[in-house]
Parts: C-alpha cells; sequence; structure tokens
C-alpha cells in the first residue's frame, strides 16, 4: 500500500496514470459483482477493499512549492478532483454545528476520517434522536450525498443478527462507498441459540443477546450501567475491555436464567428473571442516553412491552404484580429507586433520562427501579 501511494502521487509519471487507471477500473468491476451477488461471503470484506481502493485514488500528484508562486497542477487526466477536503465536509460541518442534535448527542463532535465512515457514523448517532429529526437528517445527509455523485444503496449492508428484517440506514455507492445497516432474520437463525418450543417473548430475548453483542463490536460510543457489573458510574465498553466482557458475559448468564425459568413454567421465576433481564438490556446506553423515541428507545422499549405480557401471566395465575416504568422528573420518583446515577448532560435538568430498571411490586414485596438522571444544576 505504501509504494501504491508513493507511485501514485509521482508528477508527470505515465505508470502511476496507468495505475490510477487501473484502480478505477478493479473499483468499478468489484462494485458491480457486488451488486450482482449481494449475498456473497466476501461482501463485507470486499467493502474494505474498495474503502483502500478509493483512499488511494485520493492521492494527489506532489507539487513543489518555492517561495515565487505555487504552480499549477492539471488534473485533465486523472479522475482526482483538485481539492484535497473529503466530499462529505459540507455534510461534517452542518452535523457538528446543528444545535438540537447536541441537546441528544451532547457536545462530542464527529471523529471519522473518511467519507466512507462518517456516512456510518453519522447515521449511527441519528439513531439515538427522535425519529422526526433522525429522519430530517438522513434526507439531508442523503441530498448532500448526491450532490457530490454518491446515491443511497440498499445492495451493500451489513447484516446485525435479529428476530426480524429491517433496513436501518442505506449505504453509498458513486464516489462514496460506505456499506449500510441492516437486521438480519437469517442472520439470528443462524445463530442457532434458542429451541425450536420457544416463546414469542424467549425468542425476542435471544434476539436482544445476539444483537447487542454485535453491536457492541461496531458501536464504539456504547457505555453499560449495569449494577451488578459496575454500580458507581456509566462505564464506556470501547475503553474498558474488562467490564465490556463482564457486562456481555452478565446479559448471557441473564439469558441463561430466563430460559431456564421458563421451562419451569413458574409465572413468578418467569417474572423475576425477566426483570433482570430487561434491566441488562436497557443498560447497554450512551451519553447521554438515546431518547426515549429515537430508533434505540423504541428497540428498548420492545422488551418493556414484552415485560407486560409476563406480567399479565403472573396476574392470570392469581399474583399481585405492578411494575412501574420510572419517567419525569426526578423527585417524584426517586423514593421508588435505589443506586441511581447522575449525568450532567442531556434532556431537562432535574428529569429522568432513562429507567434502567423497572420499579416492581409482587404481592407484599416491593423492588426498587433504578434510573439515570439529568443533574438539576
Amino acid at each position: 500500500m505504501q509504494h501504491l501511494k508513493k507511485l501514485l502521487a509521482i508528477e508527470n509519471s505515465t505508470l502511476a496514470q496507468l495505475l490510477r487507471y487501473s484502480l478505477h477500473g478493479l473499483e468499478a468491476t468489484l462494485q458491480k459483482a457486488q451488486a450482482e451477488c449481494p449475498n456473497d461471503p466476501g461482501i463485507e470484506v470486499c467493502d474494505e477493499v474498495l474503502r483502500e481502493i478509493q483512499n488511494l485514488l485520493q492521492v494527489r500528484v506532489k507539487v513543489e512549492v518555492n517561495e515565487q508562486a505555487r504552480p499549477t497542477v492539471s488534473y485533465a487526466n486523472t479522475f482526482t478532483p483538485p481539492s484535497s477536503e473529503s466530499k462529505l465536509d459540507y455534510l461534517r460541518a452542518a452535523f457538528d454545528s446543528d444545535s438540537e442534535l447536541s441537546l441528544y448527542l451532547g457536545d462530542s463532535p464527529l471523529y471519522s476520517q473518511t467519507d466512507s465512515d462518517l456516512w456510518d457514523e453519522i447515521h449511527r448517532k441519528l439513531l439515538r434522536v427522535p425519529e422526526d429529526l433522525a429522519e430530517c437528517w438522513r434526507q439531508r445527509a442523503l441530498e448532500l450525498a448526491q450532490e457530490v455523485g454518491a446515491i443511497a444503496d440498499n445492495s451493500r449492508l451489513y447484516h446485525l443478527p435479529f428476530i426480524r428484517d429491517e433496513i436501518i440506514y442505506p449505504g453509498l455507492r458513486g464516489t462514496v462507498i460506505s456499506p449500510g445497516l441492516c437486521l438480519s432474520q437469517t442472520a439470528f437463525e443462524q445463530k442457532n441459540i434458542i429451541p425450536e418450543y420457544a416463546s414469542e417473548e424467549l425468542t425476542l430475548l435471544a434476539g436482544f443477546l445476539v444483537l447487542f453483542i454485535k453491536l457492541i463490536e461496531l458501536e464504539p460510543e456504547l457505555y453499560h450501567a449495569l449494577k451488578s457489573v459496575f454500580s458507581f458510574d456509566v462505564i464506556p465498553l470501547s475503553s474498558q475491555p474488562e467490564q465490556r466482557t463482564q457486562y456481555i458475559e452478565a446479559l448471557i448468564d441473564r439469558f441463561q436464567r430466563t430460559k431456564k425459568a421458563e421451562e419451569t413454567t413458574d409465572p413468578l421465576l418467569i417474572l423475576r428473571a425477566w426483570i433482570d433481564m430487561d434491566e441488562a438490556i436497557h443498560s447497554l446506553t450512551f451519553v447521554p442516553p438515546a431518547e426515549r423515541y429515537s430508533w434505540w428507545g423504541k428497540l428498548q422499549q420492545e422488551s418493556r412491552r414484552a415485560l407486560k405480557k409476563i406480567v399479565a401471566i403472573a396476574t392470570n395465575a392469581g399474583y399481585e404484580v405492578r411494575i412501574r416504568q420510572l419517567t419525569g422528573i426526578y423527585a417524584d420518583i426517586c423514593a421508588l429507586t435505589k443506586d441511581d446515577l447522575q449525568l450532567d448532560c442531556g434532556g431537562i435538568p432535574g428529569e429522568v433520562l432513562t429507567c434502567l430498571r423497572v420499579y416492581a411490586k409482587i404481592n407484599n414485596e416491593e423492588i426498587p427501579g433504578r434510573v439515570i438522571f439529568r443533574s438539576s444544576r
């Protein structure tokens, strides 16, 4: 790779020009092959090859600059634009300067170094903001990408295992190559981690298990707030591999306990295991936590809706059960919680940012909930 870059940067070199033409030809051939063979096992590695080719093609001819004048360079016989800026720099600037987005994402700037990674990073961040704002920005991002010669591409998607198929966001092809993201029921079924007789609710939990393990590999901004692993803070997973391992082990353990509880058919045993598993699911979070009506928020709410079905089963069996998802002003619900966590960003000061564990009352036993809330200062 190093020598290819050196050759491409040589001024007035026929060999450099031939190499550049060859790279463009290889790029076009691979793109066409990917479109015709979207299920090829090499599709993801091919995306990486295409990104490497794209980076090579951005190498510019070296030009010596003296104190008298800067020589002009003709690009008439090359495919490389004269600007050294990335094609999506305007998108980066617009995204970073949006004050409404910062309310939900905090003040951390975009860190991606390439157009491909930038497209991916922006769309992953949009999964954490309210859906109407996210949809507005997805359309704006696509329009800006189209202005520089890129188009949406749903044939090049990274498949995440889950219980259903869903395109989360599209990839790009053309002047910018970037894979999109989707949920894949086929990828989930290939994991083969649940028996055929498993309930719909247990199947959902298995989907969360394999999905979260994969997302932890892909998303560098994920945190965990699971009390049984670490009770005093929200922990970044990318920079603390030991915490990442412990969180995943706890997630697996709670799933296995829920699975065993379902085999006993004891409604209370199943309910308690479900409350613990639901807590583990909601403890995978961001700083600030994802907005409740974002893609992330709605995904995690699927666990809460299933938990209500488990409560109904226990109630129908004659037990007195009440659960409450804790939201709103923190001062109004803090009597129902224990070991809460506080952040100074996101949401409205003094309000709950996310409910990690529901409050539960089972017969006469009260089980405290747990939340992350915004400091009132």
